[in-house]
């Protein structure tokens, strides 16, 4: 008889499980079921724990609250005309301010007969309540709970919570046509949102006619408060980076190598995090969909642009893997082969080569290590330039490239490394040369790398050799970042060839270097870097930077890409080095402020 419940009580719940999804809270999850053995009746039940759920906030790597669910208050504006500068004396605000807030919650310019909502204080709304229906007639007050931003700062990185942004993705349905998809970017608020939320306990009982419960017909789930995230972003590095950045496009992201936890993450131009979501930012909202710069497009995840001369660093090192060359290798710096921007002295070593940037001197690198035919391959050029090609982007995939980094952030772009089947396809030939791919070799041509990729490239260098992943999480709740980001990844390149590379990566901030005028050595910092301007044929060049400090105990890596910027020197680099004295200092030495304001009045400008 016990074997016969038993099987009775396994047939019974495998039977019930499927009513869970569609049931009520507190009411039956189906009809009720009668043991055949004994009659009785049971009602299976799926009861909600009586906690109430209390969003998770988003605080930085100091402990700096950035994201909070916070009382807000509304004012609801009537359709019909209203007395601006009645309405101006009541809240305390000057008749400018008043047109400017109206202006900016309208959707279009100059929308007429649109209600909007204005965002007001807490002593801004006890004045509405007090003194409107006197002064101001038809006005409404609302409160509600919504995530609320500290700080302006952080808007790629902070996201937003979908339910909140159902008036921008409508704005963006309509704007772009269709295309939106490349402009939503829900941050960590979208990747972590299950966690951030928590959710219900319940409990799954059998009751008979008495209410008594006999069992249970499925696994009780315990109530899961919604959990704080601590962000690796430091809040004020991050403010800082986007006052150097402004309205230029491009990226920086800078991160600690020793961690792989992400330091600042600025996608230029900059917006203030809040506009998505706030009710009464249509304008706002309407004006960066319509912005031929597209500063919704999450840049340093999703845009993947030739890196050029900072991608002589990963080709260096697979050559020193591959016994293509040594740290003494010398090269002339023939133009014959490539033209070289530089005026410098004969690139007599690697380190030489990396210090003046010579295009000629890393042609011949790469060149070096394609043309490389083993006797085994004697009477197959073609096969061992395909060989090699091969071994060249498996040592340089290694490094992450050509594939998603898995930061925790929603649509990372993978990148592209060219494979020899895509040049014979491209070239309708299986015997190209080396001669039609040689622009690999100052980055440039098919080599399409994000900012993650750069600036994890440059930790990379740091470590000699291995990785963490880079994120944007340090903590959940209690405990650490998600497991995946605490695993060490390594490179298929030796610590020596690394070693090899980061002599020339200090003489570059030196004196004769590419990036000299950067140097901090007035300051006791030794910056190991790498400049890169990007040959562009619809406009000026763009300017590109990678480095990290300092040079011989790595803390910070960097990696800086201004659009249209001209050189990485000039542009790119003072940028990130800034970046670097603000947080191994905190402060910007004397010397540097004439220079850090033109840097910001010109990011201001957009140019």
């Amino acid at each position: 008889m016990r074997i016969a419940n038993h099987r009775w009580k396994n047939v019974l719940l495998a039977l019930l499980v499927t009513f869970t999804a569609c049931s009520s809270p507190d009411q039956p999850t189906s009809a009720p079921v009668q043991d055949p053995s004994t009659g009785e009746v049971y009602t299976p039940r799926r009861v909600v724990v009586s906690d109430s759920l209390i969003r998770g906030r988003l605080l930085d790597r100091n402990d700096s609250v950035l994201v909070d669910t916070r009382l807000q208050y509304l004012l609801k504006l009537p359709r019909r005309a209203l007395d601006t500068l009645a309405l101006g004396e009541l809240l305390g605000w000057d008749s400018t301010t008043v047109r400017r807030r109206i202006q900016e919650a309208l959707p279009y310019k100059d929308a007429y007969g649109v209600a909007v909502q204005l965002r007001l204080t807490k002593k801004e709304a006890e004045r509405i309540r007090r003194d409107s229906s006197a002064t101001v007639p038809q006005l409404t007050l609302t409160e509600r709970y919504q995530r609320t931003y500290t700080t302006p700062a952080g808007a790629p990185v902070l996201g937003y919570r979908s339910a909140e942004a159902q008036a921008f993705l409508r704005q963006a349905r309509r704007y772009r046509r269709g295309r939106f998809y490349r402009l939503r970017n829900g941050g960590v608020e979208a990747y972590y949102n299950g966690l951030l939320t928590g959710h219900h306990g319940y409990l799954h009982p059998l009751l008979d006619k008495k209410g008594q419960p006999h069992g249970t017909w499925a696994k009780d789930t315990v109530f899961q408060q919604g959990q704080d995230l601590h962000l690796t972003i430091d809040a004020k590095l991050q403010a800082y980076a986007e006052k150097l950045l402004g309205n230029r496009r491009g990226y920086l992201v800078a991160l600690d190598p020793r961690t792989g936890e992400i330091l600042a993450y600025v996608s230029a131009p900059v917006y203030p995090a809040a506009t998505i979501t706030a009710p009464d930012q249509a304008a706002a909202r309407a004006e960066l969909l319509e912005h031929e710069d597209l500063p919704l497009l999450n840049r340093p995840a999703m845009l993947a642009n030739p890196p050029g001369s900072v991608f002589k660093l990963v080709n260096a090192a697979i050559a020193l893997q591959m016994n293509a060359i040594t740290p003494g290798s010398a090269f002339r710096c023939d133009q014959t082969l490539v033209s070289c921007v530089h005026h410098h002295k004969p690139a007599t070593s690697l380190t030489k080569g990396l210090k003046y940037s010579c295009n000629p001197y890393f042609y011949q690198v790469m060149q070096s290590l394609i043309d490389c035919v083993p006797d085994s391959l004697a009477q197959d050029t073609v096969g061992a330039r395909h060989a090699n090609l091969a071994q060249w982007r498996r040592y340089a995939r290694s490094f992450g490239l050509d594939s998603v980094l898995g930061v925790d952030m929603p649509r990372e772009a993978p990148g592209f490394l060219p494979t020899p089947a895509y040049y014979d396809k491209a070239r309708r030939t299986r015997g190209w040369t080396y001669r039609s791919i040689y622009s690999l070799s100052i980055g440039q041509g098919e080599i399409n790398l994000t900012g993650l990729q750069m600036a994890n490239m440059a930790a990379i260098i740091a470590n000699r050799g291995w990785y963490y992943p880079p994120h944007l999480v340090r903590g959940i709740g209690e405990n650490g970042p998600l497991h995946r980001f605490t695993r060490k990844r390594h490179t298929l390149i030796d610590s020596a060839h690394f070693a090899a590379l980061v002599p020339g990566m200090v003489a570059v901030m030196q004196r004769g270097g590419t990036a000299d005028a950067s140097s901090l050595a007035d300051v006791g910092i030794t910056v190991a870097g790498k400049t890169g301007t990007v040959e562009n044929d619809e406009g000026d060049d763009h300017a590109a930077f990678v480095g990290f400090a300092p040079a011989d105990n790595p803390k910070i890596a960097v990696a800086v890409y201004l659009e249209n910027a001209g050189f990485g020197a000039t542009a790119a680099a003072p940028c990130a080095v800034m970046v670097m004295e603000k947080h191994l200092r905190g402060y910007i030495a004397p010397k540097r402020k004439r220079w850090e304001k033109r840097i910001q009045h010109r990011a201001k400008q957009g140019y």
